[in-house]
């Protein structure tokens, strides 16, 4: 594993470690998947959008950034409450998508909409993520593209103001970013568009379904009955107010500190009903692991039992949750077997290699396989942890760091990814010094 060329200075940081059971009740920023959908279908509404308490971090800004740039006013001075007002899509325009797949594969569909030229390019590694299955459906849709690489950034669309749509066919399995990005603009587009999957079963289904979800809340006629099948009229789509959910996936590793001190975490603000986020499946995954959980009024708590055990268990729908997963089973009282993971490869950095090569230099007993990662617990030792730039890895670290002295992170300063408050968020949890 190499380290990719940093474009700001790192910043160390030693995972602090609980000396008691950790109690926290506390209120997470919003989804990023969540912020980042609702600021794509604004852009493209018919009228003017708010955003309530979406997420302000790296991924959510450059996404407001690239929609502004194409000409959509995007106001997010207010940390609370977010402005969306749509206008015509424009070129010459430059977006940068830092390391955020929701970027590099939800504008280039909207790109396609803009009058005139629009250039995306990211930090290095963006331009090693999988992108060639969407680039292609586009040009199959009537989108003109250009590219230098073998299908990945950098590359340039140049937008005629309206695009064809139709049927196409897309190898989605990498991402359903790939499938996701394709539908959120489709209602734009001449004929709608008919996304058909061939492949191996696409990952992270609970996204494809916030994708549906959100779509269908702005008016847009999706029918998705026919598993591998997505179907999308074309219609205008309606302004309106999007309430952001507090983000799931950055909630695991304060609810892995619950269990790995035999503690108790709530996360306030949890829709009690109905929710885009695979909360069900979290659920039983942590109960599995040994937690008790319970969705009430003040939010979704979790408790520990004093006891983590190991876990076997196809992660395929809820992929984000493998590096947190991971450190958790590292402190388990039995085996766990991750498998149904191998796109995760394509993430911020290649998880799979980059966790078991950490966790191993850790005296960590973990084996990679083609998809997933075998671990069998073992005394861990301190030492220095890389974090490749990317959010999750960082989260895995501060877990690991709850029972494990001495962790130091390369770089805590990548969480500004998706949460820029964790490494105090974290701190205050775990001292309970704020």
């Amino acid at each position: 594993m190499g380290n990719l060329t940093a474009t700001r200075p790192l910043q160390p940081w030693t995972a602090p470690t609980a000396s008691d059971p950790v109690t926290a009740s506390l209120r997470l920023p919003g989804s990023k998947s969540m912020t980042n959908r609702a600021l794509v279908l604004s852009a493209l509404a018919t009228g003017p959008s708010t955003l309530a308490k979406p997420l302000r971090a790296r991924d959510t800004e450059l996404m407001a950034a690239g929609l502004r740039a194409m000409g959509a006013h995007v106001s997010i001075a207010d940390d609370e409450r977010w402005l969306v007002r749509p206008h015509r899509l424009v070129g010459p325009a430059h977006v940068d998508v830092g390391l955020a797949g929701t970027i590099m594969r939800f504008v280039p569909p909207v790109a396609g909409l803009a009058e005139g030229q629009v250039t995306l390019d990211g930090d290095p590694h963006a331009r090693t993520r999988p992108l060639g299955p969407l680039i292609e459906a586009l040009r199959s849709l009537g989108v003109r593209i250009d590219t230098t690489g073998p299908g990945s950034l950098p590359l340039v669309v140049q937008g005629a103001g309206r695009v064809t749509g139709g049927e196409v066919v897309i190898d989605a399995s990498a991402s359903s970013q790939l499938v996701s990005g394709l539908l959120l603009a489709a209602p734009r587009f001449d004929r709608g568009v008919v996304v058909r999957h061939v492949g191996p079963p696409v990952p992270s289904a609970p996204h494809l379904r916030m994708t549906v979800q959100m779509l269908r809340a702005a008016g847009a006629a999706v029918d998705d009955s026919t598993p591998d099948v997505w179907v999308v009229e074309p219609g205008p789509l309606t302004g309106r107010g999007w309430e952001i959910e507090p983000d799931l996936s950055g909630a695991v590793p304060f609810f892995a500190a619950a269990l790995v001190t035999g503690g108790e975490v709530t996360l306030q603000g949890w829709p009690p009903r109905g929710s885009a986020q695979p909360v069900e499946r979290l659920r039983s995954l942590l109960q599995q692991m040994g937690a008790e959980v319970t969705l009430t009024t003040e939010g979704l708590t979790v408790r520990g039992t004093g006891t983590v055990r190991g876990l076997h268990a196809d992660l395929s729908d809820v992929s984000e949750l493998t590096p947190a997963l991971t450190a958790l089973a590292m402190l388990a009282d039995s085996p766990s077997v991750f498998t149904g993971v191998g796109h995760i490869r394509g993430h911020e950095t290649d998880r799979l290699a980059a966790l078991t090569h950490e966790f191993t230099a850790l005296g960590a007993d973990v084996t990679e396989s083609p998809d997933g990662l075998e671990i069998r617990p073992r005394p861990l030792r301190g030492g220095v942890f890389r974090t490749y730039h990317d959010h999750r890895m960082a989260h895995a670290a501060a877990v690991a760091g709850l029972a494990v002295p001495g962790i130091e992170l390369d770089d805590v300063a990548c969480t500004s990814k998706t949460m820029p408050e964790f490494p105090a968020l974290w701190s205050a949890m775990v001292t309970g010094k704020s």
